[in-house]
């Protein structure tokens, strides 16, 4: 009960930071343009294509919303998510040690976990806030298209793992450093890292390839996409989200058993 009311504290501040802060509306608006303007992109062509299908049987056969519009825009939010999380990240544990906080946050009768789980957990709930918008373009395409709400609901399941696993990491790179700009780039890189790697399967031998391929934000992500929703693929999240959240609060004891 003690840990509960501890973590709520910790995400009442932080959301309430979040909101008096120029970060939340900047990524938020950032997020939905680059997500309208590609979501408009996807429509446009889909209509253009649909126009020729009205002469063409074969080719209306072949028409899927699902497939033509909202698989790129989910691929594409996953990209403008690469770039906007170390943004909403770099603050939460790094400018606490900057302003000289961190010892202070420390002496309160709180928790690593506490602490961690409720910075974590405000990041995460503004982010659903941005996902939550772009159900609009949904709704929206639902009134001059059919939709299949089992496999968009899939792909939001992706982009909402996906993102706590980046907000995950992102977290950790903060905790490295009280210098939010390095924070942002640390966490940027890694970011990076485990979205490339996956690549090597292409170059490397097939044993290699396929251990890479498993570290792969990207390789797991793709599923949800397509509308499958695959065991490993949600282990595969849970454990990445776990483990850094885990060397966050081993970065933080190491810094208390310093002081």
């Amino acid at each position: 009960m003690k840990n509960s009311g501890s973590f709520l504290a910790v995400l009442r501040k932080e959301l309430a930071i979040y909101f008096a802060t120029p970060i939340f509306y900047i990524t938020g608006f950032f997020f939905l343009l680059l997500g309208g303007y590609f979501f408009y992109a996807n429509t446009l062509y889909y209509s253009l294509v649909s126009f020729q299908a009205a002469q063409n049987i074969q080719l209306a056969t072949h028409l899927n919303p699902q497939q033509m519009v909202f698989r790129p825009l989910f691929a594409t939010l996953a990209i403008v998510l690469l770039l906007l999380v170390p943004l909403l990240t770099m603050r939460l544990l790094a400018e606490e040690k900057r302003a000289g906080t961190a010892e202070l946050l420390f002496t309160y009768p709180l928790t690593d976990w506490a602490i961690i789980l409720g910075k974590f957990a405000a990041a995460l709930l503004i982010y659903a806030i941005f996902l939550g918008f772009t159900v609009i373009y949904a709704l929206v395409f639902s009134t001059v298209g059919v939709l299949d709400w089992g496999a968009l609901a899939t792909g939001y399941l992706g982009l909402l793992l996906l993102g706590g696993a980046c907000l995950a990491l992102g977290l950790f790179a903060s905790s490295l450093t009280e210098n939010q700009i390095i924070a942002a780039v640390s966490g940027f890189a890694l970011l990076l890292l485990f979205w490339v790697i996956g690549w090597q399967q292409d170059i490397g031998s097939p044993g290699w390839g396929g251990f890479f391929g498993s570290l792969s934000m990207m390789d797991h992500y793709d599923s949800f996409i397509r509308g499958v929703i695959d065991t490993r693929d949600l282990v595969y999240y849970l454990s990445f989200i776990y483990f850094f959240l885990f060397l966050t609060k081993r970065q933080l004891e190491s810094r208390r058993w310093r002081a």
